[in-house]
């Protein structure tokens, strides 16, 4: 069985590309297209009055280019999704210091959980964009409203072990049953366990990296574990799917 890690995405986002414009029937899982639409076109239109977009987005109006995107989402350049997504994460992630055949597995392995998009997959081509998980459109319900009716089924179709590293907002859009979660925690002199907040988009990258990069493909919690440890990550299983990372911060 091979793995499936689903990553959280990023405020932050490369720009430009070399890519042609969006095109949603070239993006992976398809069935959530009409979804993908709906918000595309909803974000162009609200753009159409910045400050109507920097209130429902919760944006300063320092943050008029996020805009400005948004206002281009149909004929923006695109590149591949992985390479769009910038920030803590994926600084640790570093795709781009995969040689070939890490690359090739990476692009197999990894998708990233989106608020415009639903799930991308490391090589589906996307523009720049700016919606976060929970913000609330004018004229619409909850992301969560709109997206759970398809994401979930879409989700409960992968045969592949799934690895959620979601964050809690993006979690909340659709539940994965069965997934393997991932906290990453730190110990006092105690014992006793918190979860960490300040490295843990660090950590989170170097485990995703870990899991798409190795030749192995794990089938089981254990064998994720024992990728982590020969990658120096030392995560312990607390759960029937559940991991623990361990940090020193």
């Amino acid at each position: 069985m091979p793995v499936l890690v689903l990553l959280p995405p990023s405020e932050t986002k490369a720009e430009g590309g070399e890519g042609p414009p969006l095109d949603l029937d070239r993006l992976s899982f398809p069935e959530l297209n009409p979804v993908r639409r709906k918000l595309a076109d909803a974000l162009t239109d609200l753009a159409g009055d910045p400050e109507a977009s920097l209130a429902a987005l919760g944006l300063s109006p320092r943050q008029t280019d996020e805009v400005s995107r948004n206002a281009r989402l149909w004929s923006a350049p695109t590149t591949p999704a992985l390479r769009r997504y910038t920030g803590v994460l994926y600084d640790a992630l570093d795709i781009t210091a995969f040689p070939k055949g890490a690359l090739a597995r990476a692009q197999r392995r990894l998708v990233v959980a989106s608020a415009l998009f639903g799930l991308a997959r490391a090589d589906d081509s996307i523009p720049a964009y700016r919606l976060s998980g929970n913000t609330n459109l004018p004229g619409f319900a909850t992301l969560r409203t709109l997206w759970k009716p398809v994401l979930e089924p879409a989700l409960a179709e992968v045969d592949e072990l799934i690895v959620d590293l979601r964050s809690g907002t993006y979690a909340a859009l659709a539940k994965v049953p069965g997934a393997v979660t991932v906290r990453v925690v730190t110990e006092d002199r105690q014992g006793r366990r918190k979860t960490v907040s300040h490295h843990n988009k660090a950590y989170k990258g170097k485990l995703a990296a870990a899991l798409a990069a190795s030749r192995a493909e794990p089938s089981t919690v254990d064998g994720l574990a024992r990728i982590a440890a020969k990658a120096g990550i030392p995560v312990e299983r607390t759960g029937q799917r559940e991991l623990e990372l361990l940090t020193a911060e």
